[in-house]
């Protein structure tokens, strides 16, 4: 009998959340053939990434998955045998209750950090007040977590490292609002290598466009200014964020459905983390690059933490450009290393079938 599962995801962070849950729903239907609920509150977000989603329905399927509005009247008397609380998004009370009578398992998919302590507290267990008991799920770097989402249909990264950059570099620029965005561009601009940055429709259009003097920037547009081209694209589905990925010289990814993506890309990258209160972010982007980058000779490490650290900034120096551009064969080889290495770990979703089903 096919096993019935419900993944519970509440949009935060725009399309991270949603984005995570809808690729891990998925692969979940598709490659261990699970019966997938995905409840969600917000489905004109949600509608971004799933085209088909009606915004009206309370229940439809969408490849496979049974989407559910996650709304104050929905019916939570039906509780899965297996529940993933998404990022400790808080599940309805009237569901847990059906959880109690189900017997249902209960998962907490934890966000994803490379920082020491994630090894400690994955699969850790929290008994509740109501004889329930709450498993902690901490994707990870390392075989001591419970891995990466990666599909069966992504290939390893197994073309030779390039000796040296391309001449004409291909960008993709995927980020917050808060990022160094106009300092970036003019340090583009004005360097000596040619650029063409691709800008997916999202919130950082203004910024860009208020770069080149311009109100607006549509769809489909091609503005220049010095070395640098900027190409506007549409916002873009899952499988078509992916391939420009893997098409670009270097991407600026963000959050956490973006990073792991640039991961397997196989492709030099600039993580921007999500903006937490006191710093809180700078530990973890810390600890990732001491992590994915251990085989990277020294002079290029300390150009991809200045770089990083530099993109975490209120101002983006033109120098750590030039910089990086110079180190980039160093820093494509180790970053092609590293995505070979996490390949040859157990995905997350093939993970946490065998630790749901060893619960």
């Amino acid at each position: 009998m096919t096993q019935r599962w419900d993944v519970f995801c509440k949009v935060v962070d725009n399309f991270g959340d949603i984005g995570v849950c809808w690729r891990l729903a998925r692969q979940l239907q598709s490659e261990h053939q699970l019966d997938i609920r995905l409840w969600v509150d917000d489905l004109q977000v949600a509608q971004r990434l799933i085209p088909s989603l009606t915004l009206a329905a309370t229940e439809q399927r969408v490849d496979g998955i049974r989407v559910m509005h996650w709304c104050a009247d929905a019916d939570f008397s039906d509780a899965a045998d297996m529940v993933i609380e998404a990022f400790a998004c808080g599940l309805p009370p009237a569901y847990i209750a059906a959880m109690q009578q189900q017997q249902s398992r209960w998962v907490n998919l934890e966000y994803l950090t490379a920082e020491t302590w994630a090894e400690d507290f994955h699969a850790k267990t929290s008994p509740q007040a109501n004889g329930m008991v709450r498993h902690f799920y901490f994707p990870g770097f390392t075989q001591a977590t419970g891995g990466l989402i990666r599909e069966r249909h992504i290939p390893p990264v197994l073309h030779p490292p390039a000796k040296q950059a391309v001449n004409a570099c291909k960008v993709s620029l995927f980020c917050y609002p808060h990022a160094p965005i106009i300092s970036l561009l003019s340090a583009i601009a004005e360097g000596k290598q040619p650029v063409h940055c691709y800008v997916p429709s999202t919130t950082i259009l203004p910024q860009v466009a208020d770069f080149f003097g311009k109100t607006s920037l549509q769809v489909g547009q091609m503005v220049s200014h010095g070395a640098l081209t900027v190409e506007v694209l549409p916002f873009l589905s899952q499988a078509d964020y992916d391939q420009l990925l893997t098409r670009c010289d270097i991407n600026f990814v963000r959050g956490e459905d973006s990073w792991v993506r640039a991961i397997w890309a196989g492709k030099p990258f600039i993580w921007q983390p999500y903006l937490q209160e006191e710093g809180a972010h700078i530990p973890k982007l810390k600890a990732f690059l001491a992590q994915h980058y251990q085989s990277m000779p020294i002079t290029a490490l300390n150009v991809s933490q200045a770089m990083h650290m530099a993109w975490q900034d209120t101002a983006f120096q033109a120098s750590v450009w030039d910089d990086y551009l110079a180190a980039w064969s160093s820093i494509n080889a180790a970053t092609q290393e590293a995505s070979r290495t996490l390949f040859s770990q157990t995905d997350l979703a093939s993970k946490l079938v065998i630790f749901c089903n060893n619960l």
